[in-house]
């Protein structure tokens, strides 16, 4: 074949079939010798053929890119990263290690990041299949190109706080920084359960049935309440004249069957001990790993065991109070 096309003078080549030429073009141009076949062939069959592989060409690699994707995505969630950490996990009590429903949910950050990293590649793939298309049919890209240069850098200027908001989005679902029913404080003054997270904004709602809808741009930093562990964390006042190892044991008894009757309780109650010293009570503080988000509940039934506990017991939970002197104005001293 390239002897064939060789033989086409390429003077005649160029001024028929154009710059560059198609296969087409050259081999109707060699055997009939005719422009207008040659012409004819190049339009009717030579650009569609060309138009039809660029296209196909396109859906492959598209389809690749996005099984490459998901895959990687799930490589790095459940794969690899996973199995360098195997000592620490084998170190890890069952309780804490991955359950189903977290499963789920990487299954789900999986998708959705697939599904968002997808459409860019796909977005990407077809742009330049599409202007590969344009210059098969003989337009001038170098305009064209300048312009959709002029148009992005505009669009780039006026929407920095979307792009910021999507490239935050990203990074949340990719580093699992929070999730659907996590509790999160944001910022130290957004505090609630979150109902849903996109790519541009996270909507959560507050202990009061307040809907708050943050930008993920505006989000710099994130305390999640509920991730893997939660802990009940109890600081009980009793007075200074109570016997400190009795209301401990007292404390310790009322969580130890508080963890018996609850499974949320992931690990042994600790009484820490004496916290702090106060104006008006000694401070006892008590831990207990619980499931996530499940601390609340667990606080509330040990507050109430221990309430009814200390009233058994005998031991005073204090209140504030005051020592006020009265002096009788007959006995002060008379000034002079």
């Amino acid at each position: 074949m390239i002897s064939v096309l060789a033989a086409v003078p390429s003077e005649r080549l160029q001024s028929v079939c154009g710059d560059e030429a198609g296969t087409v073009c050259r081999l109707v141009l060699d055997w009939t010798g005719d422009r207008t076949a040659a012409e004819l062939a190049d339009n009717f069959l030579g650009k569609p053929l060309a138009i039809i592989v660029i296209l196909i060409g396109a859906l492959i690699v598209n389809k690749l890119v996005r099984r490459s994707m998901k895959g990687t995505l799930r490589r790095l969630h459940t794969g690899g990263m996973q199995e360098s950490m195997g000592a620490l996990r084998r170190a890890t009590p069952d309780a804490l290690l991955e359950t189903q429903e977290h499963s789920l949910r990487t299954e789900q950050r999986v998708q959705a990041l697939g599904s968002v990293l997808g459409s860019v590649a796909s977005f990407a793939i077809f742009m330049i299949a599409g202007f590969m298309v344009l210059g098969r049919l003989g337009l001038n890209l170098g305009p064209l190109l300048a312009g959709a240069g002029v148009i992005g850098v505009a669009l780039g200027f006026g929407s920095q706080s979307l792009v910021k908001d999507f490239l935050s989005g990203i990074f949340i679902l990719i580093e699992d920084q929070f999730g659907v029913g996590d509790i999160i404080s944001l910022d130290l003054t957004t505090e609630g359960t979150v109902e849903a997270v996109s790519l541009r904004t996270t909507r959560l709602r507050s202990v009061d049935g307040t809907v708050w809808h943050v930008p993920n741009g505006d989000i710099k930093r994130v305390g999640n309440k509920s991730q893997r562990w939660s802990r009940a964390l109890l600081d009980i006042e009793v007075a200074y004249n109570t016997d400190l190892d009795l209301a401990t044991e007292v404390i310790e008894r009322v969580a130890q069957e508080v963890a018996a009757s609850n499974a949320n309780v992931l690990d042994r109650p600790e009484v820490w001990g004496v916290e702090q010293l106060g104006p008006n009570s000694v401070v006892i503080r008590l831990v207990v790993k619980t499931t996530p988000a499940a601390q609340y509940v667990i606080s509330r039934q040990l507050l109430r065991g221990i309430k009814d506990a200390f009233d058994a017991e005998g031991i005073e939970i204090p209140f504030p109070q005051q020592t006020v002197w009265h002096r009788d104005a007959e006995k002060a001293p008379h000034p002079d």
